[in-house]
């Protein structure tokens, strides 16, 4: 472990601060109930993530041009309903569905944990999704970021190196000042091969019984922790 400390923590989202699969279940399914419409909503919640880094690699390929992580979202919406037997539904039903993802619930440690980091480190996070759909998040969610990275800053998703290199150029930061901060390995190695230092935390429930990877930190990562206060308590705060 570097005992060095940065002056700049991000954190991917999705997974890593919010329960994604808990809120959309959670939400959709009492949404269902009220509405007395019929269907697999947890089977289409999987489905919906599970296409989420598809959608985002069309974009990498160059077969769309640079879409918001709202518009790929909806896109995948409107094609996988039908998979799970779920019709009738009006626009304004499809709209505040995909709009769940900015009503996601923080993970129980992430905002005293958060509020711990803010009082020595600049934080935000550095999320695949769109600024609006982060700020709506921080809002629902009480997240105390001091500011917000969003993919449509940088025009390119992660593990594109111009996510994670445009937050130092941003905050005016080397990028070895800035950690990224996430429960997926995948995510630290790509930050670490821009330069950035890193910090793990396991989000062990995050697929539920469809987790397979992220049990524990596979990398040589500047920190690993249990969550996000136990970082926070690491990091002296």
């Amino acid at each position: 472990m570097t005992d060095t400390r940065p002056a700049a923590i991000v954190f991917d989202t999705f997974g890593s601060v919010v329960d994604w699969r808990g809120s959309l279940i959670a939400e959709l399914s009492e949404f269902g109930r009220e509405r007395g419409t019929g269907g697999d909503w947890t089977g289409l919640v999987d489905a919906w993530r599970a296409a989420y880094h598809p959608s985002m690699d069309r974009v990498r390929r160059g077969e769309l041009p640079w879409t918001r992580l709202d518009d790929l979202h909806r896109a995948s919406l409107d094609r996988l309903l039908p998979q799970f037997g779920i019709s009738g539904l009006a626009e304004a039903d499809l709209v505040h569905i995909n709009l769940g993802w900015h009503r996601l619930k923080p993970w129980p440690d992430a905002e005293p944990g958060l509020t711990r980091l803010k009082s020595r480190f600049v934080i935000g996070p550095l999320s695949n999704g769109n600024l609006s759909l982060l700020v709506n998040l921080a809002k629902f969610g009480g997240l105390p970021w001091d500011t917000v990275f969003g993919s449509d800053l940088f025009g390119h998703y992660k593990p594109d190196p111009e996510t994670y290199l445009g937050v130092a150029r941003l905050l005016d930061l080397p990028p070895g000042r800035v950690m990224m901060a996430a429960a997926h390995n995948n995510d630290l190695l790509a930050a670490q091969k821009c330069g950035l230092m890193t910090a793990f935390f396991a989000r062990p429930t995050e697929y539920g019984p469809h987790q397979k990877r992220d049990y524990a930190a596979d990398g040589a990562w500047d920190f690993v922790a249990k969550d996000i206060e136990d970082l926070a308590a690491q990091l002296g705060c």
